[in-house]
């Protein structure tokens, strides 16, 4: 019998008046959701919160009033952000009745940039980063020695302090001497984060050390020094070449076709506009683009003038040299950027970002004053350097009948998917779930540990597909040889979203990749061929969190009735000292096929035990020159690395 359902006032959430309404004061909005000033409240988000800093830092260097910028990591947990700028200013801010430095680290959208002619080019444009960071830490304290000539005389000799816990001044501003005449003048801040926000408060070191060389790259002449207390470490980086010296750093390990870079850098209409370009030896494109040396990593107008350029320039050069005769069609975008290393730098006094994250540049004017700009410069390099012009277009033509091959190669990929039984490899056990969101994938060494995973999964949610011997290694093939190497094919068909100018990530099957290899030097290969291919071809699922890496045990250890899994030597070492047990039975895994199904699902595929770790770039340079010296040519620069490296390399954090 059908019932119609009725209104009723007392149900839960049924009334809706002015006292639902929440007016969150001051900086409570922030520690509400962190997430939305800040991305996540993990890693991530725990080094935003020096990024906001030292953004700040950088937008004073830009302006020309700092040419050094500290960062140090204390034993005791706070992290110190110092710069010899100018200082936030320290008198009464009239719109808040507050001083100045009190109205940047507890207003939100409070600062100097907002046209005010504090500053001329700024990345940081919503003057929420300093109050930010305020909000999230359990305490912090801000010191400024003013800038007498920016500040007035009165402030000499001075220094003003002021101290803060979750956002809440803690002290009025003080008005102190500078017991250190020798002191530099300019801003230091020093902040402990908040254990209630965030889900780790120690700070990693390496992130920092690659995002401060990715500054001193893009602010040619400031000194960037980083320290770690807690491991006596030190690194201090200072670029006068810029983001020249940037490109020959990515392309220090690999055979220059141009061994002096393009460098470009011109003034239009108050944008700055600089670019350095330099190809290499290799298949892959290496281009980094930023706007007030914030990385654009989606793009945005300057990486569209640049391209419409860069191909436009190598075409006509290469028709007028006879080098494309009259029959031949045109490069393409994808066949100029083959092998090319290139750094796009602009500088706006009014950059418009797509959203708070600003990881697109949206000035429309700025692609055509890119496309003219590069476009004038770098014709005139190729007409100046005729040679190095030369083996920039015969492989940029090589690069042409690859794709060509590839394209006729992917064509046959498809043609056969299309011919087999749901469009899906055979070596496939599917799952039977469609929604892509619950599905996991894991793709298996070897043909034992297939048909354990087979077994042992949750048919409802999890696939698995096994390869069989080790794959092509990408980073020394094109394309066409690749996609005629057969588990690479299977991998690309598995997962639905084609690769790079085709890849679509809204046809991923899978959003849980898990790759899944023995524990072993074998392993390991695998693991980093596949690590390779997806990082070359399909970064996004990188990007997207979509790739993890599965952890199976080394060893199980029974003790009577009672039985234990142990992933290092370490954990079972430190198990054997704490249990002085006799007679444990101790059993070592050397590949995933000595696992039966059972201890396959409770060790390595059961959500609610195992362990998985995702896959992430803290930096994208780092990583492309990572994987070109483990997996390129080059046999000399393996060698040094694992000399260099021997304690680790089972540990690359990627």
């Amino acid at each position: 019998m059908a019932t119609q359902a009725t209104s009723s006032t007392s149900a839960p959430g049924a009334t809706y008046t002015a006292e639902n309404i929440q007016v969150l004061e001051g900086l409570e909005a922030v520690r509400k959701r962190p997430g939305m000033y800040i991305g996540t409240t993990d890693k991530a988000g725990l080094h935003h919160l020096i990024k906001e800093l030292v953004d700040n830092a950088v937008d004073e260097a830009m302006a020309g009033f700092c040419d050094r910028i500290e960062v140090i990591l204390h034993r005791n947990g706070w992290c110190t952000v110092k710069d010899n700028g100018r200082g936030i200013p320290v008198d009464i801010q009239q719109q808040t009745g507050k001083s100045a430095v009190e109205t940047v680290m507890t207003v939100l959208h409070a600062g100097g940039k907002f046209g005010g002619g504090g500053y001329k080019v700024t990345g940081g444009l919503h003057g929420v980063g300093a109050s930010v960071v305020n909000a999230l830490s359990e305490a912090m304290w801000v010191e400024v020695v003013p800038n007498p000539a920016a500040q007035g005389a009165d402030k000499a000799g001075k220094l003003f302090r002021q101290e803060y816990a979750r956002g809440v001044p803690q002290t009025p501003l003080l008005t102190l001497p500078l017991d250190d005449p020798s002191r530099a003048q300019g801003t230091t801040v020093s902040f402990k984060p908040d254990p209630d926000i965030f889900e780790s408060t120690d700070f990693d070191v390496k992130i920092e050390a690659e995002r401060l060389r990715m500054y001193a790259f893009l602010t040619k002449g400031v000194w960037f020094r980083l320290v770690d207390e807690r491991a006596d470490l030190e690194v201090n980086y200072y670029f006068e070449g810029g983001i020249k010296s940037f490109v020959r750093y990515i392309n220090r390990d690999r055979e220059a076709l141009n061994p002096e870079p393009v460098y470009i850098e011109r003034e239009v209409d108050r944008n700055v506009i600089e670019c350095a370009i330099q190809y290499n030896d290799g298949f892959n494109e290496t281009v980094y683009t930023f706007a007030n040396s914030i990385n654009t990593i989606d793009g945005g107008s300057h990486l569209t003038g640049f391209r419409q350029a860069l191909t436009r320039v190598l075409n006509d050069y290469a028709r007028k040299q006879k080098i494309l005769k009259d029959t031949d069609p045109n490069l393409t975008g994808d066949d100029v950027r083959e092998g090319l290393v290139a750094v796009i730098s602009v500088k706006l006094p009014e950059p418009q970002f797509e959203g708070q994250t600003k990881t697109r540049l949206g000035n429309l004017e700025v692609a055509s004053q890119v496309q003219a700009v590069v476009a004038d410069a770098l014709s005139t390099y190729l007409e100046e350097h005729p040679s190095e012009a030369r083996r920039i277009v015969e492989k940029c033509l090589l690069a042409s009948r690859a794709r060509e091959a590839a394209r006729k190669a992917r064509d046959l990929v498809q043609r056969k998917s299309a011919l087999e039984s749901g469009s899906l490899p055979g070596k496939l056990a599917d799952c039977s779930s469609r929604d892509p969101e619950e599905s996991e994938l894991f793709i298996v060494e070897g043909d034992s540990a297939g048909g354990s995973a087979k077994q042992g999964r949750d048919r409802r949610f999890q696939a698995i597909l096994p390869l069989f011997g080790k794959i092509l290694n990408v980073e020394k093939a094109r394309p066409d040889k690749m996609l005629g190497h057969e588990a690479i094919r299977l991998i690309i068909s598995a997962l639905g979203t084609g690769i790079r100018e085709t890849f679509d990530v809204s046809k991923l099957r899978y959003h849980k990749i898990i790759i899944m290899t023995d524990a072993d030097v074998d392993g390991a290969h695998i693991r980093t061929l596949l690590l390779t291919f997806f990082f070359r071809n399909m970064p996004e699922l990188i990007e997207h969190g979509h790739l993890y890496i599965a952890q199976p045990p080394l060893y199980r250890a029974q003790h009577g009735k009672e039985v234990r899994y142990f992933y290092s030597d370490q954990q079972l070492e430190e198990y054997r000292k704490q249990n002085r047990r006799a007679n444990l039975n101790v059993q070592r895994f050397k590949g995933l096929g000595e696992m039966n199904a059972e201890q396959l699902w409770e060790t390595t595929m059961n959500p609610a035990n195992r362990t998985l770790l995702q896959v992430t770039i803290h930096d994208a340079a780092t990583a492309d020159a990572l994987f070109y010296e483990l997996m390129g040519d080059d046999v000399s620069h393996r060698r040094r690395f694992i000399q260099a490296n021997a304690s680790q390399v089972r540990n690359l954090d990627i």
